[in-house]
């Protein structure tokens, strides 16, 4: 325990509340290191707001994954594989799939336009035909339509997931030979939902039924996977479970009238770190897992499936920061003091304005001064655009402001979505512009190399689109 003193320092704070340093963040001089990486000489050079993706993350974690699985198949004596698979809507950028691909992972797509950036990535080629690509989604007939034409080019392991009975009918009249498709469950939702059952998949009662009719039928088609996914990812809860037996007994139904069949792809994926005092046992649950479909498939009478994953946020949440300066500070009441940032919550962190999502949150500099508690200010004109709590408090603390001196604050593991869902490099909310974007790596030697991948937007691309 650290003694107090009458001046608490923002460190102390940080120190006396969580386990740290961590592997993550640690603390030189009074500055954030992340990953090792020190912020401020980017900061200096680039200045904010500034969005930051550091790539050698993507590639651990996929590796930690496998090796959670690996791990999991060897103690458990599991007699199939696993395959890791990347979500692309997570981020699109060509930098990240292109990290991703450095590992031999595959891809699951969810729209037209993630077709075009697989024949993109073959024709570069870092994307081989063999690959497997697991297209999910509700599809209109462009996105079917480019589905056959990966089918036409021979990439052999594309497999259409059918989220409805009536998809089938745009694949139907294909003239290529056996054609994969997969089959997606609509699981039940969690008791808080709005509603029982998914929009998406096909009810757990007319799968068997729906295969005999529509997939046997046709000898071109292939069932070869059959998907599952839950909204609140894959978490150590009763409604997880439960859902997810349910799914493997579906598998085991299917199997013994479709000898194809041998994937079972588990959607949802793991959960990042969303606090300094996240705590997750990954060890137990992939274990859990392969232990779940080992035992209902032996009880079955069938062989195990060959397991695939579709991690998205695992994959690419924890190697994203935003950075904003605190630019001016603002005492509205007796209570609450404010403190404006260079920058929108809603166009930079839509997640945390849409879904009151938590990422982790620390000053950058400062660390050897007094804190105090604070709530940080967006510069739109929206009530909304806001943060005052971390995921594991309701209290926000940060270095005392004074004027004259710098205040720069992180918002930590915010690599997945916020781009596409902060609709990135259009018009946003009080046309506050895009921030630049920087990509940090690391060379075999261990030297740190910083890119700039986008400057901040400027008022002559904001007022192109819009037809000014």
């Amino acid at each position: 325990m650290i003694k107090r003193t009458s001046q608490q320092r923002y460190i102390d704070l940080i120190k006396q509340t969580f386990y740290f340093d961590t592997p993550d963040f640690t603390v030189e001089n009074n500055k954030l290191r992340f990953y090792e990486v020190e912020l401020m000489p980017i900061i200096e050079k680039y200045g904010t707001p500034l969005r930051l993706t550091y790539l050698p993350k993507i590639r651990k974690n996929i590796e930690r994954a496998r090796n959670y699985f690996k791990e999991a198949i060897k103690k458990l004596n599991y007699e199939a594989d696993y395959v890791y698979c990347y979500c692309t809507k997570s981020s699109h950028f060509s930098f990240v799939m292109e990290e991703v691909l450095k590992t031999g992972a595959h891809l699951e797509t969810s729209s037209t336009f993630d077709i075009a950036i697989i024949k993109k990535l073959n024709q570069k080629g870092i994307f081989d035909k063999k690959k497997y690509v697991v297209c999910n989604g509700f599809k209109r007939k462009t996105y079917t339509d480019e589905i056959k034409s990966l089918w036409k080019e021979g990439f052999e392991n594309c497999i259409a997931v059918l989220d409805n009975r009536n998809e089938i009918n745009a694949y139907q009249n294909f003239e290529g030979q056996n054609m994969q498709i997969g089959l997606r469950i609509a699981t039940e939702e969690e008791p808080n939902f709005a509603f029982y059952t998914s929009r998406l998949g096909i009810r757990y009662k007319d799968v068997v039924e729906f295969y005999k009719k529509e997939v046997a039928a046709n000898p071109n088609f292939k069932l070869t996977l059959l998907h599952f996914f839950v909204n609140s990812g894959i978490r150590d809860t009763v409604y997880f479970w439960s859902e997810f037996n349910k799914f493997v007994r579906a598998y085991c139904d299917l199997k013994k009238i479709c000898p194809e069949l041998h994937i079972l792809d588990i959607g949802g994926g793991l959960p990042i770190k969303n606090s300094l005092g996240f705590e997750y046992d990954y060890e137990y649950m992939t274990e859990a897992i392969v232990s779940t479909i080992q035992e209902i498939c032996q009880k079955e009478g069938v062989p195990v499936p060959t397991i695939f994953s579709e991690f998205g946020s695992f994959t690419v949440g924890e190697s994203g920061a935003m950075i904003f300066s605190v630019i001016e500070q603002k005492q509205q009441n007796d209570r609450e003091l404010w403190y404006m940032i260079d920058g929108s919550f809603i166009t930079h962190l839509p997640d945390t304005w849409g879904m009151g999502y938590r990422f982790i949150t620390m000053a950058i500099n400062n660390w050897d001064k007094e804190y105090q508690q604070v709530h940080v200010g967006g510069i739109t004109c929206d009530g909304m655009d806001y943060y005052d709590s971390e995921s594991h408090v309701s209290k926000l603390m940060l270095p005392k402001f004074r004027k004259g001196t710098e205040q720069y604050i992180g918002f930590f593991h915010t690599g997945a979505y916020q781009e596409s869902l902060g609709g990135y490099g259009g018009i946003q909310h009080c046309l506050i512009p895009n921030s630049q974007h920087i990509i940090i790596d690391k060379d075999k030697q261990g030297n740190i190399t910083t890119k700039q991948f986008r400057k901040e937007q400027t008022e002559e691309q904001v007022l192109d689109i819009l037809g000014y």
